[in-house]
């Protein structure tokens, strides 16, 4: 039972224990205007860090991708894969994922989803980028050549079930401000845009997109 318990280190009554998210926390805007930003923001960053386990040892591991594109409006996301790299046996065994994403200005992006892999080459064709060459490398079988019908290319898609990021509201000298005020006073800084999307917000925007 005890495991089921969360961690608390405090006891603040009825104040919040956790300020920062109580004050940058925006729940009061349109799920549309929340999909399109983290949308944008995903499409602006274009690489993320996909996230899977090891099957054999339980780990976590990470490696960089790059966005091949979006669908549902923004809130999918497809990557291109070599599908003899070890991350499809990750995803054969356990298909959730997350994807993070990160810019020079602390924005972020923290995407929970379901991964498959994805070999039909109509996909693979319609999202085919040459440049996959560089990266598959061509045999010199004429089959595994690095084209678009090449069997070891394909794609990643990720849907989305829940989605938390955190835009900023202020220029940096602003959050610099604020940053240095909240140190001399104890006030909470309010500087970010938190916004976290739900798994029945996401069942909501699917059904009409």
């Amino acid at each position: 039972m005890s495991g089921q318990q969360g961690f608390s280190n405090a006891d603040t009554g009825s104040k919040p224990a956790d300020p920062f998210k109580e004050k940058n926390l925006e729940d009061d805007i349109s799920l549309e205007t929340k999909i399109k930003d983290l949308s944008d923001f995903m499409q602006a960053c274009k690489y993320g860090m996909m996230t899977t386990r090891d099957a054999s040892s339980g780990n976590l591991v990470s490696r960089c991708m790059a966005i091949a594109a979006q669908e549902k409006a923004g809130i999918d996301l497809l990557f291109h894969t070599n599908t003899e790299s070890h991350k499809t046996d990750e995803l054969h065994n356990d298909p959730h994922i997350n994807i993070s994403f990160i810019n020079a200005k602390g924005e972020w992006a923290s995407i929970n989803g379901i991964a498959s892999v994805e070999t039909g080459r109509e996909l693979v064709r319609k999202y085919y980028s040459p440049d996959l060459k560089a990266w598959v490398g061509d045999l010199g079988d004429g089959k595994h050549d690095g084209g678009p019908e090449d069997p070891r290319i394909g794609i990643i898609r990720v849907k989305t079930v829940t989605a938390t990021y955190n835009l900023a509201n202020k220029n940096i000298l602003s959050r610099a401000a604020d940053v240095a005020v909240g140190t001399v006073t104890g006030k909470t800084a309010v500087t970010n845009k938190l916004r976290e999307i739900s798994e029945q917000e996401i069942k909501q925007w699917r059904s009409t997109h």
